[in-house]
This record gives structure tokens, C-alpha cells and sequence, in this order.
């Protein structure tokens, strides 16, 4: 078998890492045909992922011409360790309010590593939502690799 085939992730293990880890890079085409990245907090959804963000950031803009990205999760302070997901993906931007606000909703409990919804966090999600967009991002394909595999050889 080939390296490249040893450090690949089952479709199970992507989505496990992608639980575990808190941080997307995300690669937009920018209004010149160059690379915008941009790292974004993100709530795993099926195999791929969601978010929101500022209405009027470059991201977006750049989303609206093309909903396309591709994204990246890494991990690793050591090649033996090296561990992360490419994905090139379809963004789905959604803008109706109340569902950008379910959006930031659970990204806050995630990030926040509770389950409890107070009347405070839904005020303070519910005032963000109207300046916000909600991103969807599905997987087309997908590059994986986690080095741990391969037990510290080359």
C-alpha cells in the first residue's frame, strides 16, 4: 500500500476529526482571481460544516461571485503528528435571519462547551444575526491525512 493510502481517513475518522477540532481556514477567489483565507470558528453539520460571518465581509463578496471553497482543519507540531482534511467545497449562503441565528447559536454553545441555552446568549446571538450570514459548506471531495498512522516512521 501506498503511503499516501496509509495516512488516509476513513469517512468516519474525517468526521470525528472535524468534532474535535475548533478552526477552518477557508480559501475564497478574491475580485483579482487571488486566494482570500480567512480562519472561522465552524459547527461540523453531516460531512461538512457551517458557520456565519459578517454580511459585508470580503468573503462573502467573493462567495456571492463564486460559492466555492475549499477549506482546511489541520493539526500536528511534528510530522509524525501531522493530521487534517482538505476539502474543496459548495457554499451555500443563507441569509434568512432566523436561521443564521440557529447558526450562531450553536457555534456559541460549542465554543462556550455548554448545552444550556440562557435568555441572555439567545438576546445576544438573536442582535448579531441581522449583521451576520450563514455559511454551509458541503464537500465535493476531500483530502485527509493523519501521519499518527504510520506509528513514527517514514
Amino acid at each position: 500500500m501506498s503511503r499516501r493510502g496509509q495516512i488516509r481517513m476513513s469517512p468516519d475518522e474525517v468526521v470525528t476529526y472535524l468534532e474535535r477540532q475548533r478552526v477552518i481556514n477557508v480559501a475564497t477567489i478574491g475580485p483579482h482571481g487571488r486566494p482570500h483565507l480567512a480562519p472561522l470558528w465552524y459547527v461540523p453539520r453531516g460531512a461538512g460544516m457551517a458557520t456565519w460571518t459578517y454580511r459585508k465581509a470580503q468573503k462573502v463578496a467573493n462567495l456571492r461571485r463564486l460559492p466555492e471553497a475549499t477549506v482546511l482543519v489541520e493539526s500536528g507540531d511534528s510530522y509524525e503528528t501531522l493530521r487534517g482534511v482538505s476539502m474543496e467545497c459548495d457554499v451555500e449562503l443563507v441569509e434568512d435571519t432566523g436561521a443564521v441565528a440557529d447558526i450562531g447559536l450553536a457555534l456559541a454553545l460549542r465554543y462556550a462547551g455548554t448545552t444550556e441555552v440562557t435568555d441572555e446568549l439567545r438576546a445576544f446571538v438573536g442582535g448579531q444575526a441581522p449583521k451576520r450570514i450563514g455559511l454551509v459548506f458541503t464537500p465535493t471531495k476531500v483530502v485527509s491525512w493523519d501521519h499518527t498512522k504510520l506509528g513514527g516512521t517514514y
